[in-house]
C-alpha cells in the first residue's frame, strides 16, 4: 500500500555557495586554515560548513577538506540554504593547495575548471614517497604543474609560501590564509581575516606577520602577467669544509697529509675525511687517503669524483649507522626544532625498524654471521620488525648500546664484505685508469648505485654489479665511458632493474659482429 509522503514545509534556498577546496598535509595547517575560512564566513553572519577526507601516511597523499559557504538571503530570510559535503568536479570555486604537487592533484581531480576556479598554491615542494625512494634524482618537474596551472585554473597564484612561512615563525596555513585575502576572492574585509586570526588565540602574532606577507605576495601576483612561470631557484653552489686543523693530534696529522694532495682535491677530500672518521675513527681516515693516494695524481676529474664516492662507500649505512644517528643529542633539538615543541612540552619519538636478517647478522663475526644468515627460523623472527620510543630511556640505552659496537665493527661480517666490494671497484677503476681515464672515471661515478639501508641498498648493489661487469665487456673501446655514464642513468632511474636488463641487452648486440 502506498503510503502518502506530506510536503516538507521547509523552504530551500536556490542560490549557489562559494565552495573551497583545501589539500594539505599533516603538519601544514590545513584544518587550522579551514576552520579560519569557517569562522570568518560566520563572523559576517554567513552559513557555513566543512567537512574532511583523510589522506594516508607517508607523504602519499593528502587530506582533502572542502568548505561551502553562503549568506543569508535578506529578501527570503525564511528559505534555508543546500550544502554539499563534497566537491563536484567543475563546481569549486576555489581550491587552496599547501604545496606545489597537491595543486597539481587537485587538477587531476578535476577539482579546477578554468571557467570558475581560482587556484592558490605554494610553490615550494615536500617530496613524495615515489620521489625520495627512487634510485637517482625522482623529482618531479614542478614546470608541468605550472602549465597544467595555467590552463586549467581560471586565475593562478603561486610562491613559495613555506620560505615567508619560516621567516615569520610561523606555518604555511596562515601564508595561504593571507593569499586568499589578498585575491579578493571572498567578500570580507581584510580586517576580518585579521579579526579571526586574533580570534583563535594561538601563535597570533606570528601568524599575523605570515598573513601579512601572503596578502601583499598574492596582491601582486595578480597584477603581473596571468601566466604564471616556475620561479626555480638557482642550485646551491657546494660548500665544502677546508682543511683545517682542530687540535686533535691524530686527525691535524690527517690534515697535514691531505694538504698535500693537489690544491682543487682539498674541499672535496676535508668532507671525505670528516665523513669517514666520524663514521669510525681516525685510523679509518688514513686508510681513506691510502686508498685515495694510490690513484694517479694527474688525473683531477678522476680523483675528484673518486675522493667523493669512497668515502660514501667506506661510510655505508648499517644498523651501528642507524642507531648512532638516532640516540645524537643533535637530532633531538632538531625535531624539537621542526615540530616547535615548546620548553615545557613533552616530546616523544617512535622509531619504526624492520632491519632483514642479513642486517643482523652482518653486527657478527664473519663465520658465525653467515651461519646465522642461513637460519630460516631467526630470518622468521627479525622480520616482524620492531617500533622503539627513542625518548624512552629503555628504547635510548638499547640503541645507545648498538652505536657503542662501532669500536668492533671491522671485525664485522659486514664490514668483510663492504672491504671487499670496495677493494674490487677500486682494482677495477686503477686497472682502467692506465689506459682509459674517462672509462675509470665513469666506473668511479657509478658507485652512486649503492646507497641506502636494507632491500634499497641490495638493489642498487646488484645494479651496480651489472654495470661494472658491462665496463669490463667495454673497455678498449672509444666510447666505454658513455656507455657506462648511459648504463648508470639507466640504472638510477630504474626502479625494478627492467629498463637496464634491456639496455644491457643492447650493450650485446655491440660485439655481435666482432
Amino acid at each position: 500500500m502506498n503510503v502518502p509522503v506530506a510536503p516538507t514545509s521547509i523552504a530551500l534556498s536556490r542560490a549557489r555557495p562559494i565552495s573551497v577546496a583545501v589539500l594539505a598535509m599533516g603538519g601544514q595547517g590545513g584544518g587550522v586554515l579551514v576552520d579560519w575560512i569557517v569562522a570568518l564566513a560566520e563572523r559576517r553572519g554567513w552559513f557555513a560548513q566543512s567537512t574532511s577526507v583523510p589522506g594516508v601516511a607517508q607523504r602519499t597523499g593528502a587530506t582533502v577538506y572542502y568548505i561551502e559557504i553562503i549568506a543569508p538571503d535578506a529578501s527570503k530570510p525564511d528559505r534555508h540554504p543546500v550544502l554539499s559535503l563534497m566537491p563536484a568536479p567543475g563546481r569549486v570555486d576555489i581550491v587552496i593547495g599547501a604545496e606545489l604537487m597537491e595543486a597539481g592533484r587537485a587538477i587531476l581531480r578535476g577539482l579546477v575548471s578554468p571557467d570558475r576556479t581560482l587556484l592558490i598554491g605554494s610553490s615550494h615542494r615536500s617530496l613524495a614517497v615515489i620521489e625520495k625512494t627512487a634510485p637517482g634524482d625522482g623529482t618531479a618537474d614542478a614546470a608541468q604543474v605550472y602549465e597544467a596551472a595555467n590552463v586549467a585554473a581560471n586565475r593562478f597564484i603561486a610562491f613559495d609560501m613555506a620560505e615567508i612561512a619560516d621567516a615569520a615563525g610561523s606555518v604555511v596555513s596562515s601564508v595561504l590564509f593571507g593569499a586568499l585575502a589578498g585575491s579578493g576572492a571572498l567578500p570580507f574585509a581584510i580586517e576580518d581575516f585579521e579579526a579571526t586570526i586574533r580570534a583563535s588565540g594561538v601563535g597570533v602574532d606570528a601568524s599575523l606577520r605570515a598573513f601579512s606577507a601572503g596578502r601583499e605576495r598574492a596582491a601582486a601576483a595578480l597584477k603581473q602577467d596571468p601566466k604564471i612561470k616556475p620561479t626555480a631557484k638557482p642550485p646551491l653552489a657546494k660548500r665544502f669544509p677546508k682543511l683545517e686543523l682542530t687540535g686533535h693530534a691524530g686527525y691535524d696529522a690527517l690534515v697535514a697529509r691531505a694538504r698535500q694532495l693537489p690544491a682543487g682535491l682539498h674541499g672535496i677530500v676535508a668532507a671525505g675525511l670528516q665523513r669517514v672518521v666520524d663514521f669510525q675513527d681516525v685510523a679509518y681516515g688514513r686508510e681513506y687517503l691510502d686508498r685515495l693516494e694510490a690513484l694517479p695524481r694527474d688525473a683531477t676529474g678522476l680523483l675528484q669524483a673518486y675522493a667523493k664516492y669512497l668515502a660514501v662507500a667506506m661510510a655505508y649505512d648499517d644498523v651501528i649507522r642507524v642507531a648512532d644517528l638516532k640516540t645524537r643529542a643533535g637530532r633531538f633539538d632538531r625535531v624539537r626544532r621542526e615540530v616547535r615543541a615548546g620548553d615545557d612540552q613533552i616530546l616523544a619519538i617512535t622509531e619504526f625498524f624492520h632491519p632483514r636478517i642479513e642486517e643482523m647478522a652482518g653486527l657478527l663475526p664473519p663465520w658465525l654471521g653467515e651461519k646465522l644468515e642461513r637460519s630460516e627460523r631467526l630470518a622468521r623472527l627479525v622480520d616482524r620488525g620492531r617500533k622503539l620510543r627513542t625518548t624512552a630511556p629503555s628504547s635510548f640505552l638499547l640503541l645507545y648500546c648498538v652505536a657503542g659496537l662501532r669500536r668492533f665493527r671491522r671485525g664485522t661480517l659486514r664490514h668483510a664484505r663492504e672491504t671487499r666490494h670496495l677493494d674490487d671497484w677500486t682494482q677495477r677503476i686503477r686497472k682502467f685508469a692506465a689506459r682509459d681515464v674517462a672509462l675509470a672515471t665513469a666506473v668511479c661515478e657509478a658507485r652512486r648505485l649503492v646507497g641506502g639501508y636494507s632491500d634499497t641498498h641490495s638493489r642498487g648493489e646488484s645494479k651496480f654489479g651489472k654495470v661494472m661487469l658491462a665496463s669490463e665487456r667495454l673497455a678498449g673501446r672509444p666510447d666505454a665511458a658513455e656507455w657506462v655514464q648511459r648504463l648508470t642513468k639507466v640504472a638510477l632511474k630504474d626502479i625494478d632493474g627492467a629498463e637496464l636488463d634491456g639496455a644491457l641487452r643492447t650493450v650485446e648486440t655491440l660485439f655481435e659482429d666482432a
